[in-house]
């Protein structure tokens, strides 16, 4: 006859809890946070429903990792989960424990249940490193009690898409796919926050279907923006339909955005002139272009956008635009006059000593400058393209010079190309930062 091993103090106790459903949150408040994992994962494995609402709107966690449980679908236990999410947010007398700041939904392991196996073991200490990381990166929630919600996306109708604020889609795929989802974006009329990111490069891929197809399939995703009634943030990056398309975006604009973000991408020229046309975008506070070539393009739209933009505007970001000195002269005017500007970034773009100085004296007048990027001079380069330390340092550091006789900079800085060796930049901000391959 075998021994069994005798089941511990802690799983006769979950045991015991399990086989009472009338369990309530003040109970549960006193158990050990030590104790909560195991027995929401025994309760959800074995559909107490009861135990389990009221285990989520007392549990003491950040996150709650509640799909990486959910091997099948299972419509009653997740009602009860989001039943206990509601009771969790709607409590008057607020428990001192009571943290729940990301509710995750995806399949995908977690690291959260291996690291409290550990501590039913005694393993690990009752400090939770997924904790401490939601924490920091989440501070927003934690002060106006908002619920982030993580979920692989399964369109169906009837998810109650009207109550969509923010909507970040990750796309892999072909035009066919994403016009599939245009309907479901069109009956989000409460969203306010739309990022649009390509995950894969190369992916216009028309394959059996002719160019006349692809077309139809953009123009009904694209007609989708006409229905977002509340959109004032919009960011695009890596969108590869977007080159000949951009005026029909910004035509289906139904709201004055205060931020558009298209990066990572070619425009033409009829792109470009569509954002001087634009009156939806005349009360931006935020322009970020980053990574959008602009080299060979007539930058006049651009100069009249900023100058319909001077009372609002107070961030712009062109960094590695690729422009150059006669660019950037046709611009300045414009940038002088956008009193509420902050933050500016030039990075990575070609410009002369004299050109940077003239930009530098034309904000003068910009108090409210906060954040200051600007790329090297080109005079600090040699024929081969190799940056030239001791001149870098003496141009940047005459330059702040004879900026401080005109104001006092914040925060500025002076960047080289990102080096190709070894992928860093120097950087010069009252002091030398080398790359990796210039500190050799």
């Amino acid at each position: 006859m075998s021994a069994q091993t005798p089941p511990t103090l802690l799983k006769l106790a979950r045991q015991a809890l399990l086989r009472d459903e009338t369990v309530d949150m003040s109970a549960l408040d006193k158990l050990p946070m030590e104790l909560l994992p195991a027995l929401f994962k025994e309760a959800l494995t074995g559909r107490h429903t009861m135990t389990v609402k009221a285990m989520v709107a007392a549990w003491p966690f950040p996150c709650l990792p509640v799909g990486a449980l959910m091997k099948t679908p299972d419509l009653e236990t997740l009602q009860a989960v989001l039943a206990g999410v509601d009771m969790q947010l709607q409590r008057k007398i607020h428990s001192r424990r009571r943290k729940l700041q990301v509710l995750d939904l995806r399949k995908k392991h977690h690291e959260f249940w291996s690291i409290w196996a550990g501590a039913e073991e005694g393993d690990c200490s009752a400090e939770d490193p997924d904790e401490q990381q939601v924490v920091k990166v989440l501070p927003r929630y934690a002060l106006r009690w908002l619920l982030k919600v993580v979920a692989d996306l399964w369109l169906r109708p009837c998810f109650h898409e009207e109550h969509i604020e923010t909507l970040e889609l990750m796309i892999s795929w072909d035009m066919l796919k994403l016009s599939q989802v245009a309907p479901f974006l069109g009956r989000m009329r409460n969203l306010r926050k739309f990022f649009l990111t390509n995950t894969v490069k190369n992916v216009f891929i028309i394959g059996n279907r002719t160019t006349d197809q692809e077309e139809k399939c953009i123009r009904k995703f694209i007609s989708q923006f006409y229905k977002l009634d509340c959109l004032q943030y919009l960011s695009m990056n890596g969108i590869y339909f977007l080159r000949d398309h951009l005026h029909l975006v910004l035509g289906c604009l139904m709201a004055p955005l205060e931020t558009l973000s298209i990066t990572s991408c070619n425009l033409s020229q009829s792109d470009l002139n569509s954002l001087s046309e634009c009156p939806k975008l005349f009360q931006l506070k935020h322009l970020d272009m980053k990574r959008v070539g602009l080299t060979s393009l007539d930058l006049r739209p651009l100069q009249i956008l900023l100058e319909n933009v001077a009372d609002t505007l107070q961030s712009l970001d062109l960094k590695a635009c690729w422009i150059s000195d006669s660019h950037l002269t046709m611009l300045i005017p414009a940038l002088s006059k956008c009193s509420q500007l902050a933050n500016v970034s030039f990075y990575d773009n070609y410009f002369s000593m004299h050109n940077l100085r003239k930009l530098l004296q034309h904000t003068a007048n910009l108090s409210k400058m906060n954040v200051e990027q600007y790329p090297a001079p080109l005079e600090c380069y040699d024929e081969l393209g190799y940056i030239s330390t001791e001149r870098f340092t003496q141009l940047c550091a005459e330059e702040i010079d004879r900026l401080r006789a005109i104001r006092q900079p914040k925060c500025i800085s002076f960047a080289t190309l990102i080096c190709s060796r070894c992928g860093e930049r120097s950087i010069y901000d009252q002091e030398l930062r080398l790359c990796v391959c210039q500190q050799r």
